[in-house]
Formats: structure tokens, C-alpha cells, sequence
């Protein structure tokens, strides 16, 4: 049974850091791109990072770039995303994604965890 487990969410002030965790099982994750996505109230889900199998290419939304970094360790099978600088716009459930490559559609994605930026 594949199961993607997002962790790590919570509340943080505006400036504050957080990292989100995806346990994946039930696939061979290794062969696998990953993303994480995220949805804010009342709007689309949108892409805000993406890793390519071994890790050698990531892509970044141009909202999250030089404060997101994406990150993941093939043994553990767990991808991350260490969020820096946040800000009350980061606000949204975060999502993982696994596709069988960037440019593939994805196959599996996890229940979210929430993320809310405010003071």
C-alpha cells in the first residue's frame, strides 16, 4: 500500500523557519521524482517545489526561491522542505507529490499538513 505521511507542519511567527517531512512507502522511492505542492484557502493547488530522483535537479516556485530548499535522502526515503523567512502568504496545506519523473504526472500524493504563518 503506497502511503505518502506528511510531517511537520504547525504555526510559526512571520521570519520563523519550519521543516516539513514526506515518509513514502509502498513504491520504490528512489525512482521517483518528488514535490511539494500547497493549497491556500479558496485557491489552486500550486507547485512550490520539485526534486528529480537522485536529487540532482530541484526547481523552485519564484515566490519560495533563495528561502524554500527541497531536499531528499533516498535511504530513508523521506523527502523535506526546510522553509526560512516565512511569511502570513506561505499560509496553506502542504501537500507531497510522486511522479516518475519532472515532467510526469504525479501518481501519488500525501493527506497535507498544515502550515500557518501569523503573529
Amino acid at each position: 500500500q503506497v502511503q505518502l505521511v506528511e510531517s511537520g507542519g504547525g504555526l510559526v511567527q512571520p521570519g520563523g523557519s519550519l521543516r516539513l517531512s514526506c515518509a513514502a512507502s509502498g513504491f520504490t522511492f528512489r525512482w521517483y521524482a518528488m514535490s511539494w505542492y500547497r493549497q491556500a484557502p479558496g485557491k489552486e493547488r500550486v507547485l512550490v517545489a520539485a526534486i528529480a530522483s537522485v536529487g540532482n535537479i530541484t526547481n523552485y516556485a519564484d515566490s519560495v526561491k533563495g528561502r524554500f530548499t527541497i531536499s531528499r535522502d533516498n535511504v530513508k526515503n523521506t523527502v523535506y522542505l526546510q522553509m526560512n523567512s516565512l511569511k502570513p502568504e506561505d499560509t496553506a496545506v502542504y501537500y507531497c507529490a510522486a511522479a516518475k519523473g519532472l515532467e510526469y504526472p504525479y501518481d501519488y500524493w500525501g493527506q497535507g499538513t498544515q502550515v500557518t504563518v501569523s503573529s
